[in-house]
């Protein structure tokens, strides 16, 4: 599975720029002006694990691919976007289409850089994206709840978007609905307001290691388990180094690793996230499952058939293949295991399916 990001915010907060930052690239336009991205831009990114480089090694394979994360950097969006405000409608619509949302937050002060409201204020810019984004779900509820569509829905689905409605008209956090239904049942309702959330908190320079007042009072709200600080300008500027400068560059300003890294740590964390791998002599390969996946849902995200027609999966740990060397000493040792459609996966399992065709 491809983690799927986007990232929003109000106009001028540094979306295209953290993008540009993330992807390595200058895709999307990063310029002084509200709605400088009409269309969504599309990176993706490998997620550079040095665990895929030792088994490659010790496999000697012919290649190696990391898994990756796609980021997708989606227009600004302003108050009334529900009601079709600025680029609201079609905004909306490709939030419906990501894992998980990045909200772009500014916190910074700049005379340069136009703001579309009249101080800096990161907690009211959110609320001005959480309250469009509730609203365009009480819209889209309503409309499935009337009679014709009603009919239309499994009876549970009813049941949720009924308990969602109360909730946003309530003022409640939407995560309550997480105590009575599970993931896959709340997935299926749609609601933008259940997509899983990481904070980025824009700063300047000088903010980067410490932060600021702004990105504080955001702290003291929203906590810090889902909130990032960084400097987009700062990050875009490292990814126009070689090595060699990138890392005495991050070291002056006192960064110990780069936004992609942190938002990738962020990103597996929130969406409950893991890597297993598969290693020979024609490939060493990531792969990204959600945890508590049983070996049957892991050999389908190779092939549908391998989990239709799974039979064992050959499981050696990660630290046991690389301390004995790859497959060979790992059987003879009695490392390698054959584990049944009952089987956790664990992250760095390194796995080989047998399955019937």
């Amino acid at each position: 599975m491809t983690l799927k990001c986007g990232i929003v915010g109000l106009p001028n907060v540094g979306k295209s720029t953290l993008f540009n930052a993330l992807t390595n690239s200058s895709k999307a336009q990063a310029a002084n002006f509200p709605f400088c991205t009409i269309e969504p831009n599309i990176g993706i990114v490998p997620v550079l694990d040095e665990r895929v480089d030792t088994l490659e090694k010790i496999s000697n394979s012919k290649k190696k691919i990391y898994t990756s994360i796609s980021f997708i950097d989606i227009a600004g969006l302003v108050k009334g976007a529900s009601s079709g405000e600025g680029l609201g409608n079609k905004f909306l619509s490709h939030i419906r289409e990501v894992d998980a949302v990045i909200h772009m937050i500014r916190c910074f002060d700049s005379d340069k850089i136009q703001n579309v409201n009249e101080n800096v204020d990161p907690v009211r810019d959110l609320q001005i994206i959480d309250t469009e984004i509730k609203l365009a779900d009480i819209q889209s509820i309503e409309k499935r709840l009337d009679k014709i569509n009603r009919k239309k829905n499994d009876e549970i689905i009813n049941e949720i978007l009924e308990s969602a409605l109360n909730i946003i008209n309530n003022d409640k956090k939407i995560e309550l609905l997480f105590d009575n239904y599970s993931e896959q049942e709340l997935k299926t309702t749609g609601l933008l307001s259940l997509k899983p959330k990481i904070y980025v908190c824009n700063v300047d320079e000088k903010s980067i290691s410490m932060g600021n007042k702004y990105t504080d009072k955001f702290k003291s709200i929203y906590g810090e388990d889902k909130t990032i600080i960084i400097s987009a300008e700062i990050e875009n500027q490292i990814n126009q180094l070689g090595d060699k400068e990138k890392q005495e560059y991050m070291n002056m300003l006192n960064i110990e690793n780069t936004s992609l890294n942190n938002l990738i740590r962020k990103g597996y964390k929130l969406l409950n996230i893991e890597t297993f791998f598969t290693s020979g002599p024609e490939e060493t390969r990531a792969w990204t499952i959600k945890k508590n996946s049983l070996a049957p849902k892991a050999a389908g995200e190779i092939h549908s058939d391998f989990e239709k027609g799974f039979i064992r999966a050959e499981t050696v740990s990660y630290d046991d293949f690389v301390n004995l060397n790859g497959w060979v000493n790992s059987k003879e040792k009695g490392k390698m295991r054959l584990e049944g459609k009952d089987y956790i996966v664990k992250d760095g399992d390194i796995l080989n399916f047998r399955f019937n065709t």
